[in-house]
């Protein structure tokens, strides 16, 4: 078996169903899926045992986890190369075929590949994806489309090879676990690149509220990856933050002295709409980028913020257990 297919769940039946459907659909079928329920107190194991036409495995285990439920599925995993996505992917027919063909004409060993929005989901999480793709936005540190550094592979749709596994070990279980993952395999000395086609479309989050939380998770992780990487945080990390500050010092310039000074807010907010409006070719979605865009600077910077606060300036450093509760939704 060529890949193998890891995916960590928790309490997603819903999403299983659909991600397994799409594998379903695959035209080229060199893969095995390996399900890892974490824990979950409404398991998915009828949705996987309706699974045909590819192999399944499936095993349950107790909650520590989404790195902990990869590192046992490859553990028990026959491919040559692990394959991961989130349980939100749905995946597109010629995923595999476009993977194995890449992968034969410029073999790497460790990869990555976009995420896009199907135009079977809502409104909201289709302005989240404009949100967490767009150069207006962080789309640019990030990955994937136009990079400010180097690629990183996310877990949402990345894959390395069985001898990665052998020398580099599993993932950690931490804040931006896929990037801690990435910086350990290029500091290994291996490979790693974009496979540009091999893209999924990724529901993300269904609402405002959960997408603000995990930005904001995001914006902390930065800071936990800075402590453990001291050279890793780079000046465009930064810009959210700023952005944060910068915004602020307007928004009370506007109110004590001109409103004028919200004009660059309004200039900015404007070209996140018309951009949205451009890639979407929705007046809906548009409309609904701005917030989007909004929670993900401000709830990532604030991340960021408060944990460049405490953990550096502070010099508390890492807690890892509120990190676990943290990804554990607690």
């Amino acid at each position: 078996m060529r890949f193998s297919v890891i995916v960590p769940v928790y309490n997603r039946i819903d999403e299983v169903r659909d991600l397994l459907d799409s594998l379903r659909c695959q035209t080229l079928k060199n893969f095995e899926v390996v399900i890892v329920e974490d824990g979950s107190t409404a398991p998915c194991e009828e949705a996987v045992k309706s699974a045909k036409d590819f192999r399944v495995k499936y095993f349950y285990k107790d909650n520590e986890g989404r790195s902990i439920a990869r590192n046992y599925g490859m553990e028990r995993a026959g491919g040559d190369y692990f394959i991961f996505f989130d349980s939100d992917c749905v995946i597109p027919e010629n995923y595999f075929a476009v993977l194995t063909e890449e992968l034969d004409s410029h073999p790497v060993d460790c990869f990555g590949g976009p995420d896009s929005a199907h135009s079977s989901f809502t409104s909201t999480q289709k302005a989240i994806n404009f949100a967490m793709t767009s150069f207006l936005t962080t789309g640019g540190i990030r990955g994937g489309k136009v990079s400010l550094e180097k690629f990183v592979p996310r877990t949402f749709n990345m894959g390395f090879s069985r001898k990665v596994y052998e020398q580099v070990g599993g993932f950690r279980e931490m804040f931006s676990e896929d990037i801690d993952m990435s910086t350990r395999i290029r500091n290994a000395g291996f490979s790693i690149a974009l496979i540009r086609p091999a893209y999924v479309y990724h529901k993300r989050r269904v609402d405002f509220r959960k997408f603000l939380r995990q930005v904001y998770v995001f914006g902390m992780s930065r800071i936990t990856l800075k402590l453990l990487y001291p050279g890793s945080l780079k000046a465009v990390h930064a810009l959210p933050a700023v952005a944060v500050i910068i915004g602020l010092a307007l928004v009370l310039l506007s109110i004590a002295l001109s409103p004028w000074f919200l004009l660059p807010l309004g200039l900015y907010l404007t070209a996140i709409f018309v951009s949205a409006l451009f890639s979407t070719r929705s007046v809906v979605i548009a409309l609904k980028a701005l917030p989007a865009s909004v929670i993900q600077i401000c709830g990532y910077g604030c991340g960021f913020l408060k944990a460049y606060f405490i953990k550096i300036l502070l010099g508390r450093g890492r807690d890892v257990e509120e990190e676990v509760l943290m990804r554990k939704g607690k």
